[in-house]
């Protein structure tokens, strides 16, 4: 069942004709989803899987190029995210048991697609956390012509000596029924709000920063604090499990910016490396939000995944 849901139309940069729903998994937990339909000659359907931290309103200038170039766009936010339910007793904390979890959410956007008969063939777009989640669920047999991932989070950028506290840290305190503490640094506070943009990681673009935190502001709701130690093991845990296990047969195309600190590069060219049709695109004077970054960097990188997304490659006929 899908019911109506608001999208923030007002402080984002998609398009106005938008239709927002709440739809629920299976765990009961309900989900916000965006849903935009082109004018144009309908080329298929893009689905959008964010990051950590982010939401609906954020995707503006990705979705806003994809629906003009005769696309159908959907965003979902998922669980502990924007307007969708919160999972931790404080909301503001970014927090799963598992990443399994996340995987309830895409088979409920995946209804909300069936229902609203959206168009085929079905793309996707992922983003940090948004391609963890994704390539689990390609992997699980998702039926998309063809994926592109954005700083895509196989592995989390860390310090040697900090990867090597995360495992038992993380372990420990989920075991005994503390995982919904904030990891080391985090608070209630989103990003934006910890860091002026002179010492961010996540964008050159100063407009687009202050654009995040003005949504921020008007619509606090919007925004999600920190991770907690419990989704960090479970992030931790998700991504050693993924790295054992071969790619997909799927054409994949992947953006890493040159600037990168939030996910770990390392991981990304391995997984790259052995994925037979994938390919690695290492971005200039880029950070880890390629979507939020300087528009000649921002719209190169969406130009050049629609071009791939009409490619003979990413092409079963």
């Amino acid at each position: 069942m899908m019911e109506p849901a608001q999208i923030h139309s007002d402080i984002s940069t998609a398009p106005e004709a938008v239709d927002g729903f709440m739809v629920t998994a299976t765990d009961g937990v309900k989900l916000r989803v965006g849903v935009w339909q082109t004018t144009k000659e309908c080329l298929g359907t893009v689905l959008f899987f964010p990051g950590r931290g982010d939401y609906i309103e954020l995707y503006g200038h990705p979705v806003a190029a994809f629906v003009d170039a005769g696309y159908n766009a959907v965003v979902i936010d998922w669980r502990g995210h924007g307007l969708s339910d919160r999972i931790a007793p404080n909301p503001k904390m970014g927090h799963v048991n598992s990443f399994s979890e996340y995987q309830l959410d895409v088979q409920a956007v995946m209804t909300c697609v069936d229902e609203l008969q959206l168009a085929k063939p079905l793309y996707l777009v992922g983003h940090s956390m948004g391609a963890c989640i994704a390539l689990r669920s390609l992997m699980d047999g998702l039926a998309i012509e063809a994926a592109a991932f954005s700083a895509p989070m196989f592995g989390i950028y860390m310090a040697p000596y900090e990867r090597i506290a995360a495992w038992p840290l993380t372990w420990g305190l989920q075991a005994i029924g503390k995982g919904q503490m904030y990891a080391p640094g985090f608070n209630d506070k989103s990003y934006v709000f910890r860091h002026d943009f002179g010492d961010n990681t996540l964008t050159n673009s100063k407009p687009e920063y202050d654009r995040w935190i003005m949504q921020g502001t008007k619509c606090p709701d919007l925004h999600t604090g920190g991770p907690s130690m419990g989704w960090l093991y479970a992030a931790l845990k998700e991504c050693a499990a993924l790295d054992k296990l071969p790619s997909p047969d799927i054409p994949c195309l992947t953006f890493c910016g040159n600037q990168e600190e939030t996910v770990r590069v390392g991981s990304i060219r391995s997984r790259m490396a052995n994925w037979p049709k994938g390919h690695l695109e290492q971005v200039l004077n880029a950070k880890h939000e390629l979507f939020l970054e300087l528009p000649e960097v921002r719209e190169n990188v969406i130009r050049q995944i629609i071009a791939f997304f009409q490619s003979p490659l990413s092409s079963k006929a």
